[in-house]
């Protein structure tokens, strides 16, 4: 069953979360949450991943990848963990193999196509369970995280409300909720938030969305030309913001009622008023995941190592580094290769034109260059949107 896709997902939800509601109000330990957490998750996994046989993938996903976290954790706090080169060896091929059942879903429709493999595995949800584990063997190999709890890392891994599509958390933050648990005063702070974020994801993907998509989307795909793919860039945009800007409302406002902190995932992303800001701004919480753990780590590396003479190159390659892997990891079809490279074009001028700005003072300051800037922006944006949706491509 689809998270958030009928009414019937919210009746099973609001079971779960009346419990989860009482709790918060009572200000009861966070071990007795942590217990209907898993009560709670269990169940709506069932809800989610019927049949059994893909429960069954989920639960050896989840598995492979505990092992495989676990056994790094040990190695580097082992002996021969206090040796640098063996284990950065060590890490790159952990980090490796817990992306490896992602890489097989996302090549699959190439393996299918060629004739040489069909992979059976692909469940709802793989990629941002990926994300969520191979971030965890990145940050032990940063020393930031010295211990894993079993239940504790069940819960981050397969927190239900983030399944489908993220945010994606990280799982230090996410175990300070669950060690230190809102106390009653502060819960109904949350319990305030959350309930306003559901009716947020309910007007944006339940009417916004579907009004779009069913007097703009649809009739707009039946035509051709220059003027109905315009307006087309448009509908499909603000479709997209609607859509999944509500998913992800559903999911932090659900996260918030179990008193969990969700991080936000959207913050007005078409009043960016640069490609930079629109990235700070659209879907963060994977930004700031790629940023952190690609964008960031290859160009510190590369300084480190001194790769490039040039400091603006190292930055340039990182942006086609991060936006073609966020491209690919959409799937491999031209389209989403395409999307990521055009994002990656537009990160690398904007920063070559704001350098020379900086120099040559072309654009101004105020509330009317602000305004232009934005619209501009935007339309960059859509552009880029339609790009992604395959209309042109």
């Amino acid at each position: 069953m689809t998270p958030y896709g009928n009414f019937t997902f919210f009746f099973l939800l609001a079971l779960t979360l009346i419990p989860a509601i009482v709790f918060g109000f009572l200000g009861v330990s966070g071990r007795i949450r942590a217990g209907w957490l898993l009560l709670t998750t269990l169940f709506m996994l069932w809800v989610i991943y019927r049949p059994i046989s893909v429960l069954v993938q989920v639960g050896c996903f989840f598995l492979g990848e505990y092992i495989l976290i676990r056994a790094f954790l040990a190695f580097k706090q082992s002996g021969k963990g206090k040796d640098a080169k063996i284990l950065q060896r060590v890490y790159i091929l952990t980090v490796l193999a817990s992306i490896f059942p992602l890489a097989l879903v996302k090549l699959s429709p190439i393996f299918q196509a060629t004739g040489l493999w069909l992979t059976p595995l692909g469940f709802l949800g793989i990629s941002y369970l990926t994300f969520r584990t191979t971030g965890t063997v990145i940050e032990i190999r940063d020393g930031l995280i010295k211990r894993i709890n079993t239940l504790d890392f069940f819960l981050y891994v397969l927190f239900f409300p983030t399944l489908a599509s993220g945010p994606i958390d990280r799982y230090r933050r996410f175990l300070g909720d669950l060690e230190n648990p809102a106390s009653g005063e502060e819960y109904s702070r949350f319990l305030s938030e959350g309930i306003h974020l559901i009716f947020r994801g309910l007007l944006y993907k339940f009417i916004f969305a579907y009004l779009i998509n069913k007097y703009a989307l649809v009739p707009l795909g039946g035509e051709s030309g220059f003027m109905a793919t315009f307006k087309y860039m448009y509908a499909y945009s603000f479709y997209l913001f609607f859509d999944f800007a509500g998913y992800s409302a559903f999911a932090i406002g659900t996260g918030y009622l179990l008193g969990i902190k969700v991080p936000p995932n959207f913050n007005k992303p078409f009043l960016a008023k640069n490609i930079k800001d629109f990235w700070n701004r659209w879907h963060m919480s994977l930004s700031f995941w790629f940023r952190d753990y690609i964008y960031m780590r290859f160009v510190l590396d590369s300084a480190k190592k001194k790769r490039f003479k040039n400091r603006y190159t190292s930055a340039y390659l990182g942006y086609l580094l991060l936006f073609g892997i966020m491209g690919i990891w959409h799937g491999t079809q031209l389209q989403y290769i395409t999307y990521g490279l055009y994002h990656a074009a537009m990160m690398i001028g904007y920063d070559w034109l704001e350098r020379k700005n900086k120099k040559k003072h072309f654009w101004g300051e105020g509330r009317a260059w602000d305004v232009l800037a934005i619209g501009i922006t935007a339309h960059f944006v859509f552009f880029g949107f339609l790009i992604f949706s395959g209309r042109i491509i």
